[in-house]
Order: C-alpha cells, then sequence, then structure tokens
C-alpha cells in the first residue's frame, strides 16, 4: 500500500477543543462531541441515548478505557450506530461532573473516573458505572454488552427507562430544596466533629480508614483549629502523625517535592503518580500552618521543596499555574519517579547509594513492579546514630544524593500535563503563596501569586465582569462556577494581607458581589453551583460536601466570613451563617466531608482579632511586627496595615496612629482594641494571650 492509499485520521468534533483530555480523544474512531446543543439536538431529532463518558487528563484508568475500548475499531462502530457520544473534562465542566456523579452513585452506591452515564435526549441520567473493560472479568460486564443492553431497554423498555431517568433527576436535585432554618449556631457542632475524627483516625498509621488514603488537608486544617480551640493535644497528632506519614510515605516525591494524588494502600507507600494542583496547594497550606504550631524543620522542607515543584513544574509563563501531570509515562504508570538499585548505584556510586537505599527503603526486588519508590525509613540524625557519623553530614550527603537522582531523572520523558489554567484551582494555589511567601520569606512564591492574579483578572474576566473557569492557548471558556468565584476572591484576600495593597481586596469584594447577585438563594440560603446567566441543565445542584477541593459554598462561607472581619460589614457574617445552618448536623456528623466548612464554622464562633499595624512598610521596625504577627498559627486573626498619612477604607484602621513616631501593632476583639505597642515582645504577649 502506498502513502496516499493509507486511509486519512480519524478526526472527531473534539479537535476543536482547549481541553488536553478531550484532544486526547479527537482520533478515536468514535464520533465524539462535546457537551453542547449540537450533541443533544441530534439525539432529539433522532431520539438516541446520549453515553456521556466523563473524565480528566491525569487519570490513568482513563486512559486505559480509551486504548481498550475507544481506540478499537469495533466498539466504536458500536457506539457511533447506537448513541450520541459525549466527552467532557470534568475539570471544565464541574457542574456536569457533579451531577452525573450523583446519579451514577445513586446507582451504583459508588463512583469515579471514568464515568460513563447513559442519558436521555434531554440529559435525564439512566443508566451508568465507571470503568468498563473490553471483556467481561471480575463479575463486570464488557463494554460492548452494556452498549448493547442499554440501547436494547432504550428502545423496548421505554416506559421503565423514563421511569428511572425522572427518579434519578428528582433525587440528584435534592441539594436545591435544602434551607436554613434559623438553628442556632454553637461549638457542639465543632465538639462533636472532633470527637468523631478522633474515631475514626488511623492511630498507626495517620489519616483516616484504610485503603485507598486520601491526604484530606481540609480536614487536617480542622483538627490543628480544634487544637488551637482546645490544647488537646490528641487532636493536634491528628494533622501532626498525619503529616509525617505523608512526608515520608511514597505519596510524596522524594526527590522532586509535591505530593501525588492519593496512596493506594494504608501506609502512604504506593501512591497513584498523578499530581494535581488542587492538591499541592492544599498541602502546602497544612504544612504551613503544622510548622507555624511546632517549628519543626522537616515540615518547612516539604513546603519550601513543594513551592520549588510548582514554580518549576506549574507555572505558566505569562502567569498562571497549570492544573495537573499524569501518572503516566511511555504508556506505564509511575515510570518517571521509581527506581532500580541498579539505576540508583550508577548514578550515585556504592557508597552512597547504600547511604541513600538504607534512608529510602531501596532493595534488589523493590516495592513496586521491580522497582522502588523512594520513601523515608530513617532520618539523617537515625543514619548518623547508627553509623557514628555527624547528622549535618549525613543529612548533607542525603541531600547531594538527592540532587543528582532529580539531574538524572530530568532526563527521563516525563509524564504529560495538563497546561489549562482554571480559575478555581488557581485561587487555591494563589493563597498558598501569598501565604507561604510572607511568613517563610519566599518572594518569588509570593510574586508568583501576584502574577497568576494578575493574569487571572486580565486574561481570564468576561467584558461584563464575570470571569471564565478556564485558559488554554489563549482561549478562554465556559462561564466560572461558584467555586471560580469563590476560591479566587479568597486567594485575592489572602493576597492582600500579604502585600497590603488595597487592589487586591478591591476585586475580592468586587467578585463577592457579584458571587451574591449571580449564585444566592435569596429563599433557602446558600449558593448554587452554576449561575443564572449559565445553560439550564436537567438540576440546578448546590454543592456542600467537601471532596478533594472545597465545595463552592464551603469557601464562600469561609471569604464571606473573612471579610466580615476585614470590613465590618456585618452582612457577610449573616449570609455565611445561613450556609452552617443548612449543614449544622450534617458537619457533626460527617467531618470528613466537611473539613473546610467546619473551619469556617469555628472562625465564624470565635472571636475575632484583627492586628492593625500602622508604619511605613519598608521600615524594618514594621516589618518585624508583621513578621511577628504571620509566624504564629492564627487561624482567627486578619492582618491590616495603614502607611502614615494615607488614606485606607477598612474601619479597623480608622484613627490608627504611630506611636510616638515607632510603627505600632493595635491588637483587637471584635473591633475593640487594646493600647498599641510598638515591640515584638508586647505584640507576641498579645497575640497568644488571646
Amino acid at each position: 500500500m502506498t502513502e496516499s492509499e493509507l486511509p486519512a485520521e480519524h478526526t472527531n468534533q473534539l479537535a476543536q477543543e482547549t481541553s488536553p483530555y478531550l484532544l486526547q480523544h479527537a482520533h478515536n474512531p468514535v464520533d465524539w462531541y462535546p457537551w453542547g446543543e449540537e450533541a443533544l439536538g441530534i439525539a432529539r431529532a433522532h431520539d438516541r441515548p446520549i453515553f456521556l463518558s466523563i473524565g480528566y487528563s491525569a487519570c490513568h484508568w482513563c486512559h486505559v478505557m480509551e486504548r481498550e475500548s475507544f481506540e478499537n475499531e469495533d466498539t466504536a462502530a458500536l457506539m457511533n450506530s447506537l448513541f450520541v457520544n459525549v466527552k467532557v473534562d470534568r475539570e471544565e465542566r464541574p457542574d456536569l461532573d457533579a451531577i452525573y456523579m450523583e446519579a451514577v452513585q445513586a446507582m451504583t452506591g459508588s463512583g469515579g473516573w471514568p464515568m460513563s452515564v447513559f442519558l436521555t435526549p434531554n440529559g435525564q441520567p439512566f443508566y451508568g458505572g465507571t470503568y468498563y473493560p473490553p471483556q467481561p472479568r471480575y463479575g463486570m460486564p464488557s463494554f460492548s454488552q452494556v452498549l448493547m443492553a442499554v440501547s436494547d431497554a432504550y428502545k423496548n423498555r421505554r416506559e421503565e427507562i423514563s421511569s428511572q431517568a425522572q427518579r434519578l433527576t428528582d433525587a440528584i436535585g435534592r441539594t436545591a430544596s435544602l434551607s436554613s432554618g434559623g438553628e442556632t449556631l454553637g461549638s457542639r457542632t465543632l465538639s462533636e466533629a472532633t470527637g468523631r475524627l478522633l474515631q475514626y483516625f488511623d492511630r498507626e498509621y495517620g489519616g483516616f480508614g484504610d485503603q485507598p488514603k486520601f491526604p484530606q488537608p481540609m480536614t487536617l486544617e480542622f483538627a490543628m483549629s480544634q487544637y488551637r480551640r482546645s490544647g488537646d493535644p490528641d487532636v493536634l497528632r491528628i494533622a501532626e502523625h498525619t503529616l509525617q506519614q505523608m512526608a515520608a510515605g511514597g505519596i510524596y516525591d522524594q526527590i522532586g517535592g509535591g505530593f501525588h494524588r492519593y496512596s493506594v494502600d494504608r501506609i502512604w507507600l504506593v501512591p497513584h503518580f498523578e499530581k494535581m494542583l488542587y492538591d499541592n496547594a492544599q498541602l502546602l497550606r497544612a504544612y504551613l500552618h503544622a510548622w507555624q504550631i511546632n517549628g519543626r524543620p522537616e515540615y518547612r522542607r516539604i513546603v519550601d521543596e513543594t513551592v520549588d515543584y510548582v514554580l518549576r513544574e506549574m507555572t505558566a509563563p505569562e502567569g498562571g499555574f497549570y492544573s495537573a501531570q499524569d501518572a503516566d509515562s511511555e504508556g506505564e504508570e509511575g515510570k518517571f519517579f521509581v527506581w532500580t538499585a541498579e539505576e540508583i548505584e550508577a548514578v550515585l556510586g556504592r557508597e552512597e547509594a547504600d547511604l541513600l537505599g538504607r534512608a529510602y527503603g531501596v532493595t534488589p526486588g523493590g516495592n513496586f513492579e521491580g522497582k522502588t519508590i523512594l520513601n523515608l525509613k530513617y532520618t539523617a540524625a537515625e543514619l548518623a546514630q547508627h553509623c557514628g557519623a555527624p547528622e549535618d553530614s549525613v543529612a548533607e550527603r542525603l541531600s547531594e544524593s538527592r540532587q543528582k537522582l532529580f539531574s538524572e531523572r530530568e532526563k527521563r520523558i516525563k509524564p504529560g500535563r495538563d497546561d489549562k489554567i482554571l480559575t478555581e484551582w488557581n485561587g487555591l494555589m494563589v493563597h498558598a503563596l501569598a501565604d507561604v511567601g510572607v511568613v517563610l520569606g519566599r518572594d518569588d512564591a509570593l510574586a508568583a501569586a501576584a502574577k497568576a492574579a494578575a493574569f487571572i483578572l486580565a486574561h481570564m474576566s468576561q467584558e461584563n465582569g464575570l470571569l471564565f473557569r478556564s485558559y488554554k492557548d489563549g482561549r478562554a471558556r465556559f462561564n466560572a462556577y461558584l467555586e471560580d468565584y469563590t476560591a479566587f476572591a479568597r486567594g485575592l484576600v489572602a493576597l492582600y494581607e500579604a502585600t497590603f495593597e488595597l487592589r487586591w481586596l478591591a476585586e475580592a469584594v468586587r467578585l463577592t458581589k457579584i458571587m451574591q447577585s449571580q449564585f444566592a438563594d435569596e429563599a433557602r440560603g446558600g449558593f448554587f453551583q452554576t449561575g443564572i446567566d449559565h445553560e439550564q441543565l436537567v438540576v440546578r445542584r448546590k454543592d456542600f460536601i467537601d471532596n478533594a477541593i472545597p465545595s463552592g459554598n464551603s469557601m464562600a462561607a469561609e471569604l464571606l466570613v473573612r471579610l466580615a472581619k476585614l470590613t465590618g460589614n456585618g452582612d457577610y457574617r449573616a449570609e455565611a451563617t445561613r450556609i452552617f445552618q443548612i449543614m449544622d448536623a450534617a458537619m457533626a456528623q460527617q467531618p470528613t466531608g466537611f473539613g473546610r466548612m467546619l473551619s469556617a464554622l469555628d472562625d465564624l464562633l470565635t472571636p475575632s482579632q484583627e492586628v492593625a499595624v500602622v508604619g511605613p512598610l519598608g521600615d524594618a521596625r514594621t516589618q518585624a511586627l508583621l513578621h511577628e504577627t504571620r509566624r504564629h498559627y492564627l487561624p482567627h486573626t486578619v492582618l491590616a496595615l495603614k502607611e502614615p498619612d494615607s488614606e485606607n477604607p477598612l474601619p479597623l484602621l480608622e484613627g490608627r496612629t504611630m506611636v510616638d513616631g515607632q510603627p505600632a501593632a493595635y491588637v483587637c476583639e471584635n473591633f475593640s482594641c487594646k493600647l498599641p505597642v510598638t515591640d515584638v515582645e508586647a505584640l507576641r504577649h498579645l497575640l497568644i494571650s488571646a
């Protein structure tokens, strides 16, 4: 066959998309459509059911199902003849993902990705699952069997299908009917939730439950806030022990920094190797707060290495942060990250390889498919004691060896990267880097946070001031969701408290007003996930449960409470209170599903502490007062600065002046201030006695 006789490469409707995940499927023999009126219109016109496949670029089993089924000519022909096939990137369309994931969970009792859902032409779900194999196995039917059975049911049992679709649609719309009942909020909810966390906590390995294990940084943050409230060391141990175990495990990239998605085992050893921006953003803040509490150098090291990873691998040149890195490279899961003992010795030599191997659990047989996932078995101090060498010397040797392995690893083919920029996830990272930057003096982190915020405001804003959800290759797309507004506005507030540039706070207040007008349920309280201008879907949901990412309502509550403290606007506090009233009972009973919301409730119930510093920002004495405030773990404290003789609209700065020509700090509780102090020791006493 000559080149001219070769069949042309199949291209489907996904070729015009920007999502890396959708583009991965653009040349499947399946006639994929993106979600939209074209696909829905074809389904209605021809009375054909829709096969909806939802996934994301870093999803290992999404790639597996593509190779096994969507690239198979026979399977594709069956799909094309029986269904209108629609592909969705869950990261671009969290609204669709949430609706149909809830439906799959209702049908099967569980969920995950790839998500495979069958819909009526009007978008109502009637059957679904997750991964389907190409042949029957593990008690599962083959994907082809599922396709034929569903098609037959749709043709011959239409009344049953319609009834099932309506029941599911009614079920997944229930969150919209939840309302605040005016309950009196109290610390009882926090105490009950903390008690349940202590019951769920894995005291041996940290975390919650058995396997797989997810980091759950929001739950760890709540535990730290409750330690601040109660002083109970058992509550602090929930966070500290979990963070310690994760930092030593394979879930943490011991060579390049940053955390993988989750651990498939109870002991944090074998991860699913994808790295997600949102995980690393939230874990940065968790480790930073733990360091503020206990000052352990290893926690600071984790923060610094993770920041380095984000700036090196996940930061776009023009500003903004990329979404994810794949688990796979060269078609193998984890290949980029694992080592053989021989590979390590070839890089380090026998003596240094032996030392590193002892520290990081390297064995000839490996711990993952014949290779080794590096995980910390012995610290430098423990190795130094064993071999009689100075601890500093051992630590330096291990550091040099890790750097050599990193340089060698950089020569490998890297996992694919999802380089779309999402407003929500960027908001989480802006928040994290702003906090890390000022607490640890990482000017590069703070600069990256500011650059990302400026990028989103410049390139992901619509002409009417609303936000877009996603950006890639010069195209901003999709109306932003509640979680985009809340996470980004919260990041802007953190950026204000880091830099004291009023433009960031002004933008946060502006976006909060849009959030209130576009998403609020004035009748029942809380916020819908989609705005009033969004396309009409089968239901309009409210999202309250914190999963891997904070729910939109959790972030809204946190944002509103923070703005209430900074601005003195009681309306923010009242609106946040209605969210907590809706979920009060659920938060107490299911704390691992409401970590961020519980922390926000704690912030609401704890008397607010405001620190107002007056002095030139460039003055070393002013900086000393700011540094003293920031180095402590003070989750309920807001910080503002006023330059002498400058105008500032914040009420907590009104009438504040320097004292005898010296920069001064005013420590206030609920806007009632103690006498100003000018020295660090006096400020420390006020901060820690509050």
